[in-house]
């Protein structure tokens, strides 16, 4: 059996007073040009057999926030409003001190960050070069993209279009905070499990890069136990050549899709590849910022019951508690480990010009799949002040936890809210509360004070 991917949201904000749609993007048999122009339709759809789907792909909601030719002077009526519901990169950076770092010369220069997904996007290189005219970010040094066993041709349809989307929303937000690190694209042939490992083990045994996000994931019940040993055994590999490794945790709080690809139900469960020991997890808050500074305002938990979807985090069932969480005494692998913004009603906006003439432009991205790049980004920026790899980070996260005046300067704690799943079902989940807790981990990062850190310790 292989993986299910984690369901997050997309959502394509409305400005300048244009009407919002609501629609499922990977909606059975409803095309996505239909949806662009139908009305509002929220589906339910068991993953097919066989296949990972896009983090981004399941039943997520959007809304159209500007056609290609927005302004770049005039920012997004989902900025503006109060409360803001979508970020752009100054704001993002800013809530998190990203920007300090900028403004200290770290930038990613001399990294790469490798970024694992499925099938393709036609449109990327064109969508990265929109996003980053519009926020006047500079290119990449470079920017490659790698198909290890093949490139499937792009053929429009909803699974294809669904992984183009988190192939942008991956690229673009990990430039976005280390906007002069090489970006590397690899792409598995197909979303079924074995190609999704084949690529990742291409990245692990080719060396392609200083850290991997990956932005998908299952059930660990859900796993072939082969595929599981086999990417347990990369990931240990990985983290011996100095690679850091991220997954997000998942995007319907405490539960993940039963394993029954013709089932819609869910059950409680943490996700895989986060629960891998080897494996940084990144679960999901809302965040509260001023959509034109970016000040940092406040953080609860993600959870958003109108979008039956909220940060993943649970305990594992195969891995026992490793080392670095021996102090928390739990009674196995918790996830996640660390959280950043993944609401959908406060996601990040991102060019997407996959679908084409007026749909194509900006949209707003919710979900875990949008702290993974990130993450992977901050950790460029702690291999460019440290001149060498940091590898496995979840030693140093736990340690700088330990003391409360240190724990305090480093993240943000997030003390409120659930990662309860409401759906057609109710899941009950974990509470946020002072420390790490299986819905938001440790927190958030301040990053001006945490990148610093994490490079100290090396």
């Amino acid at each position: 059996m292989v993986a299910r991917a984690q369901r997050s949201k997309i959502r394509l904000i409305a400005g300048f007073g244009a009407v919002g749609i609501t629609a499922a993007l990977l909606a059975g048999t409803t095309s996505v040009a239909a949806q662009a122009a139908g009305t509002p339709a929220v589906v339910h759809k068991a993953v097919t057999a066989g296949q990972k789907t896009p983090a981004v792909g399941v039943h997520p909601h959007y809304r159209l926030a500007a056609h290609s030719h927005q302004d770049p002077s005039t920012l997004f009526s989902c900025q503006t409003a109060s409360p803001a519901y979508c970020y752009g990169p100054d704001q993002i950076r800013k809530a998190y001190g990203v920007d300090a770092l900028g403004k200290a010369g770290l930038s990613g220069a001399g990294r790469t960050i490798v970024i694992v997904d499925a099938f393709s996007s036609p449109t990327i290189e064109a969508d990265l070069a929109a996003f980053d005219q519009h926020f006047a970010l500079a290119a990449p040094p470079s920017f490659t993209q790698v198909a290890p066993d093949g490139l499937t041709p792009f053929d429009g349809s909803d699974l294809q279009v669904g992984w183009s989307g988190e192939i942008t929303l991956d690229v673009e937000w990990a430039h976005a905070i280390a906007p002069k690190a090489k970006i590397v694209l690899v792409l598995a042939k197909t979303s079924n499990d074995p190609d999704i490992l084949s690529a990742t083990k291409y990245a692990v045994d080719h060396n392609l890069g200083d850290v991997i996000s990956q932005s998908f994931g299952e059930a660990e019940q859900c796993v072939d136990p082969a595929i599981e040993s086999a990417q347990h055994t990369l990931f240990q590999k990985a983290t011996r050549m100095g690679i850091t490794l991220l997954a997000s945790s998942g995007d319907q709080g405490a539960a993940q899709a039963v394993c029954d690809p013709n089932s819609t139900a869910y059950f409680k469960a943490a996700s895989s590849p986060a629960t891998d020991p080897n494996v940084t997890a990144v679960g999901g808050t809302l965040l509260n910022a001023d959509g034109v500074t970016g000040k940092y305002i406040s953080e609860t938990t993600w959870n958003e019951p109108s979008y039956q979807a909220g940060g993943g985090g649970g305990f594992s069932t195969i891995y026992g508690t490793p080392h670095y969480q021996k102090s928390l005494h739990l009674k196995s692998r918790g996830v996640p480990d660390i959280s950043y913004n993944a609401g959908i009603d406060t996601g990040v906006l991102v060019y997407w010009g996959v679908l084409g003439g007026d749909n194509a432009g900006f949209y707003i991205f919710g979900g875990t799949s949008a702290g993974s790049p990130q993450w992977a980004g901050l950790v460029a920026l702690a291999d460019q002040l440290n001149h060498c790899r940091l590898g496995a980070i979840n030693d140093s996260l736990y340690k700088l936890a330990l003391f409360k005046s240190v724990y305090r300067n480093e993240y943000h704690d997030i003390t409120t809210g659930t990662n309860t799943f409401y759906g057609d079902q109710t899941i009950p989940g974990y509470s946020a509360g002072p420390g790490w807790d299986p819905a938001t981990g440790l927190g958030t990062p301040k990053a001006n004070v945490l990148v610093p850190s994490l490079a100290a310790i090396g």
